[in-house]
């Protein structure tokens, strides 16, 4: 398959399968990874994205149905058995092969849907990992929370599931080489960082839809807001140095935190229209201002393209990110 690699700044973008390139990759020589990846590829299969143009498939959510206008999303309490096998199966695949690529301490960051996280849960520790909790982002959409599909007015009263207000974030990290001071001074990993010194990473992060200038930089129909990645890529280097991964970049949200905060960083892409779109927006992305959650007692509110200061969780004042340096390959 021919693979195209850009380069800009401080991230690599390789276009390619993830599986094969992290076959490739050499052992021990990615800090973190932070991800959104397809579950097990169904809804961004060729096939599926290409019923998704017509409104059908997997994808395939009324635009106006019980009263509220919606985006398009996948609907995954329609798989099948087979299709949550195959999630199985892919997630034990990515699991060891991103075992192998990861120094010890590693964290990996990814989100998930809560019909599917045993799976993953069960292919990533089968595959070595230690699991380290999970990160609720809440997010208030309108996925879920349906009546029945054809009766909506014969049975007003149920919810055939619950309105979906929260994301789940899986965090698994490989073991540590002894005890974790000992894992931070060699690898710089093992650990999480604190948005500040007294305030310790938190799992709980409120972080809306993307839109606005966001959605216009990247129209992906999974775009993660600026809000939310900035919180797990800093968290994810706990000394702010080493390469930030991640495998399934689609419009580049990840890379563009890691960007913003002054972090070497991969992507990966198979889809050649997604490649395209996260070249264009990674710095565009990476340039927004935004608003973090936690301000620091000074006042500062912002942060800027500058990673955050290692004492305040802020805008750095001055302050030169230990990650700067070459050009991830």
């Amino acid at each position: 398959m021919p693979r195209r690699k850009s380069r800009r700044k401080r991230h690599a973008l390789h276009r390619g399968d993830a599986l094969e390139w992290l076959e490739r990759r050499r052992s021990k020589s990615v800090h973190a990874v932070v991800t959104d990846p397809p579950y097990a590829i169904v809804e961004y299969l060729p096939e599926e994205l290409k019923k998704r143009a017509n409104g059908k498939g997997i994808w395939r959510l009324p635009q106006s149905y019980d009263g509220y206008q919606r985006t398009m999303m996948p609907r995954f309490t329609v798989l099948r058995r087979r299709d949550l096998r195959r999630i199985a199966r892919f997630h034990s695949k990515l699991g060891a092969a991103l075992f192998r690529v990861l120094v010890p301490g590693g964290h990996v960051i990814m989100a998930s849907h809560s019909l599917f996280t045993h799976l993953v849960i069960d292919a990533f520790l089968g595959a070595g990992f230690e699991l380290r909790g999970q990160v609720a982002r809440v997010v208030k959409t309108l996925r879920g929370g349906d009546r029945p599909k054809g009766a909506h007015k014969r049975f007003p009263e149920v919810s055939v599931t619950p309105r979906s207000c929260w994301e789940p974030w899986l965090i698994f990290r490989r073991p540590c080489e002894g005890l974790v001071r000992d894992n931070l001074r060699k690898w710089h990993t093992g650990a999480l960082r604190r948005p500040s010194k007294g305030t310790p990473f938190s799992d709980l992060i409120v972080a809306g839809p993307a839109r606005g200038a966001e959605r216009k930089i990247a129209p992906h129909p999974s775009v993660k807001p600026q809000v939310l990645m900035r919180q797990l890529v800093a968290a994810a280097l706990p000394l702010r140095t080493g390469v930030v991964l991640d495998p399934f970049m689609g419009s580049g949200s990840t890379l563009a935190a890691a960007e913003a905060l002054g972090f070497r960083s991969i992507g990966i892409e198979l889809n050649t229209a997604y490649f395209n779109l996260a070249r264009r927006a990674i710095p565009r992305l990476a340039s927004l201002e935004v608003i973090l959650p936690a301000a620091p007692a000074s006042g500062a509110r912002r942060s800027s393209t500058r990673a955050p200061s290692s004492h305040n969780g802020s805008a750095g004042g001055g302050q030169r990110p230990a990650a700067r340096g070459r050009e991830p390959t």
